[in-house]
């Protein structure tokens, strides 16, 4: 073997390492996988999905717990979308799947005017059909591939555009509080994802009905972000970390800290002067 590909062998090595400590680290940091889970990994055939379910297949069989895994992906009857891709690779490894067929490419196409964008009404069409086949075969689990620099995005773009201090957590209850959905990359970065799967050759299938629309929010944000981490090194591990060590009593929500109650809580107040001062207010 020429010594090029030792050391390219080498470096995917580490990388691999590197993944699998990090969604290991993140699924127990976060209880994500439980003993007897039936996990659904939501496969839309980009490089992050490939990523996600190839290195949770490689973790299972040395997990401390059991669980199962099923490759599951929503045909969208976008046109031109290649239908034998996807199938074919999971057969080829022996991965159990199904694959979701559902028009939801002509509805965004009917009711999002020509120029708009399509990703708010496409994202919400998918959870709907996701969350049906999760609840109609036993999945306890539904494992999304969105990765630490999604995750950065989504806070940006809620700061900037609607004025929330949110993001996306690497664990969630649905809203109708019946499915558990994770996000094992939740550590790890895009670009260490996108050497990966350039590595293992996944064979992967560009979304073309909001991939390629221009001048999106959440593009700004991407290139924003990378600019920061070309510019300033550890800042993106900086702002991450900082989703993770939230002091409410520090910011101005009324609903996460008690700011009418705070007299109450001083050393040596008087409790008459302090129910004085609320009635006050």
């Amino acid at each position: 073997m020429a010594a090029s590909a030792v050391k390219q062998k080498i470096n995917f090595n580490k990388l691999q390492k590197r993944l699998r400590r990090k969604i290991g680290q993140a699924i127990a940091d976060y209880d994500m996988i439980e003993e007897g889970d039936r996990v659904m990994v939501c496969l839309s055939g980009g490089k992050d999905s490939f990523t996600l379910l190839d290195i949770l297949l490689n973790l299972q069989h040395n997990a401390p717990v059991r669980f199962e895994l099923i490759a599951v992906n929503l045909d969208q009857k976008q046109p031109g979308f290649p239908e034998h891709v996807l199938p074919d690779y999971l057969n080829s490894r022996g991965i159990p799947f199904h694959i979701i067929e559902q028009d939801t490419y002509r509805v965004v196409q009917r009711i999002i005017p020509q120029g708009k964008t399509t990703c708010g009404l496409c994202s919400r069409l998918r959870r709907g059909a996701l969350y049906r086949y999760a609840a109609e075969n036993g999945i306890t689990k539904i494992a999304l591939g969105h990765h630490r620099d999604d995750i950065l995005e989504t806070f940006f773009l809620n700061l900037f555009y609607g004025g929330k201090l949110k993001a996306m957590p690497p664990k969630l209850l649905s809203d109708d509080r019946q499915h558990v959905v994770i996000r094992p990359l939740a550590y790890c970065k895009e670009k260490e994802i996108a050497a990966f799967a350039a590595q293992r050759r996944f064979p992967l299938v560009p979304c073309r009905l909001c991939g390629n629309q221009e001048n999106l929010q959440r593009q700004a944000m991407k290139t924003m972000l990378e600019g920061w981490d070309r510019q300033y090194p550890g800042r993106l591990e900086s702002i991450f970390a900082s989703l993770q060590h939230v002091a409410p009593s520090q910011l101005a929500d009324q609903k996460l800290f008690d700011f009418l109650g705070l007299e109450a809580s001083r050393i040596g107040a008087n409790p008459d002067e302090c129910e004085l001062a609320e009635e006050s207010l």
